[in-house]
């Protein structure tokens, strides 16, 4: 047995899933994702699931991600996100996107600008009985804020 082969076919954690099924999950969010489907995706989080967000702060339960969700496909309303990587370790998932998009719609108060932006993210996930217990997003706030024109910078 290679070690491909090993990975893949290794027992289920916590989550109740194998290697395939969370890589299927993942493909399956990407989906919703596209679709700009914050109930499919919130769907997916344990009642108690915990998110933390440069955005959006920490927030706790399963309505509150979709809340967070909502606003950031309303404010960018042509959002693309694309899978770069996706790292499986037991119960817990890396995935490495770049987001990109148009701030068209308010953003924390503020107008659109009509301006694009461009970011590499990481999700931190951790999984229990087929649901996302915890995400951890890993972006850089700062630079997005600078992108649509939130916030000015000088530059160096």
């Amino acid at each position: 047995m290679t070690r491909e082969q090993t990975a893949t076919t290794s027992p289920q954690g916590v989550s109740g899933m194998t290697r395939d099924e969370i890589v299927a999950f993942f493909e399956r969010r990407q989906e919703l994702y596209d679709d700009f489907d914050a109930p499919g995706l919130a769907a997916d989080y344990a009642d108690d699931v915990v998110v933390e967000s440069p955005m959006a702060g920490v927030h706790t339960g399963r309505a509150a991600a979709e809340q967070a969700l909502r606003a950031t496909f309303t404010a960018f309303l042509d959002l693309k996100m694309t899978t770069d990587a996706i790292l499986v370790d037991g119960d817990r998932v890396a995935h490495f996107v770049t987001t990109e998009g148009t701030h068209l719609s308010d953003f924390m108060g503020v107008p659109a600008s009509g301006k694009p932006f461009r970011l590499a993210v990481a999700f931190m996930y951790e999984l229990k009985n087929r649901q996302i217990v915890r995400e951890r997003r890993i972006y850089d706030f700062t630079g997005l804020l600078v992108q649509v024109g939130l916030l000015k910078a000088k530059p160096v």
